[in-house]
């Protein structure tokens, strides 16, 4: 090998007697592991997937570590499929459905005490668990990943991994709750975010405010937080949180805490930044609220999956109509879509986008049923160069955005500790001033 090209570890090599001085003396760290209490719940998830594939082997993998740079690898977060049948968060295991309905767990277990690997070993990234603790605290047989043959529909098929989302769209009572706990601890956060807005001056710092609620209590964010401040409010997904606080301009915060069993939330708040509303902040932010009312009032079970869109849209369609932004012909023409830009809602869970790959006459063309947890969020959104629009409305964004359980006769809101009308914004910010 060339010389100019030869690479080697920054850590010095291990001789023998370092290497046997290493095996010994180890005290044993091994207990028996509690019951999680999602391990009530997957049986039946995997027989439902199994009866939906009968006579076929499934495999459903959590997915590998993803390299950041060098020998740096990102945090590790299993495939939202797999959790959700195992209940497994750790990397590279392998959920097998035998055609027979049985399901085995193959994963990486514990090294030995001393082993000094960068990747698995325990002096790097901590102890692992033992194929036995890992069957008793999931309720699932486990084997050595060494020994799966894959063979087998795997999750990268089109119709196994839209049947998994599918299969997930109803929610169970214990998902339900992981998600008013990642709700709960987003509710603390955007209180935090109040809080730390008149000393903040960037989005940035309010960014971080958030983050340092959702790591401390649950496990992350749920997905990358959209701190707008004025005209950046009017870009949907707006992550780079680099600009200014000013005071007379909006805060559209969206963000959600991700719980540590990997559920989210996906709030969105329009905040004054002074703490009061000016007259046409007002307006705007209450025909938001208006058309969210809207939406809300159409949801239940049977209904239209997109039936809560349309309900917004007539709503803000007539508001832009009689601020004099659109004829009534042009509205009717979906020409109010300029400022309304994408639908008004989606299924929220395991992921905030959750469920994407079901086939659409389950979801997006399908119905309501009991058990839907969803988000309702139409906005408007006007562009700083929109010259269409009067000079006073560019660079303003406008969303309120509500999670939702559907119930058997309607909906129940998940995220009512957080204010909705523009007044009680006001009060509420008033509060924790």
């Amino acid at each position: 090998m060339n010389e100019q090209f030869k690479t080697a570890s920054h850590d010095l090599p291990v001789g023998p007697e370092l290497e046997e001085f290493m095996r010994v003396g180890w005290l044993d760290s091994g207990s028996d592991a509690e019951r999680d209490a999602v391990a009530e719940w997957t049986p039946l998830r995997r027989k439902r997937l199994h009866e939906a594939f009968p006579g076929e082997r499934l495999l459903i993998p959590a997915g590998t570590f993803k390299q950041r740079s060098n020998d740096q690898f990102y945090r590790f977060r299993p495939h939202s499929a797999y959790t959700w049948l195992t209940g497994d968060q750790a990397p590279e295991g392998v959920l097998v459905i035998e055609p027979g309905g049985d399901s085995v767990l193959y994963m990486r277990p514990r090294l030995e005490r001393h082993d000094n690997d960068r990747m698995y070993g325990e002096f790097w990234v901590g102890r692992r668990p033992t194929l036995r603790e890992t069957s008793q605290r999931l309720g699932i047989e486990t084997r050595h990943i060494d020994e799966l043959h894959p063979s087998g529909r795997s999750a990268d098929d089109p119709l196994l991994a839209a049947v998994l989302s599918e299969l997930r769209l109803v929610k169970d009572e214990w998902e339900v709750a992981q998600i008013e706990e990642a709700i709960a601890i987003t509710t603390r956060g955007f209180e935090d975010v109040v809080r730390a807005l008149p000393r903040a001056g960037s989005e940035r710092a309010l960014e971080g405010v958030f983050w340092s609620r959702a790591r401390l209590e649950g496990n992350d964010v749920g997905y990358h937080s959209i701190v707008a401040a004025g005209a950046h409010a009017a870009v949907l997904h707006w992550t780079e949180n680099d600009g200014p606080l000013r005071d007379g301009e909006l805060l559209l915060l969206d963000a959600g805490a991700e719980t540590r069993t990997l559920y989210t939330a996906d709030i969105t708040r329009v905040l004054p930044i002074s703490g009061r509303f000016t007259p046409l902040q007002r307006d705007l932010y209450e025909l938001c609220r208006t058309a969210n009312d809207a939406a809300l009032a159409v949801l239940k079970p049977g209904r239209a999956y997109r039936d809560f869109h349309r309900a917004a849209m007539a709503v803000l369609s007539d508001g832009l109509v009689g601020m004099g932004l659109l004829s009534q012909a042009d509205a009717d023409k979906e020409l109010y879509r300029r400022w309304t830009l994408c639908g008004s809602g989606h299924m929220l869970g395991l992921d905030v986008h959750d469920c994407a790959q079901a086939r659409a006459q389950f979801y997006l063309d399908g119905v309501l049923a009991e058990g839907h947890v969803l988000t309702v969020e139409p906005g408007i959104y006007f562009q700083p160069d929109d010259g269409l629009i009067p000079a006073e409305l560019r660079g303003m964004g406008l969303r309120i955005e509500e999670n939702v359980l559907i119930t058997s006769d309607g909906y129940r809101m998940l995220s009512h500790a957080l204010p909705r009308e523009a007044s009680a914004v006001e009060a509420w910010m008033d509060s924790l001033a």
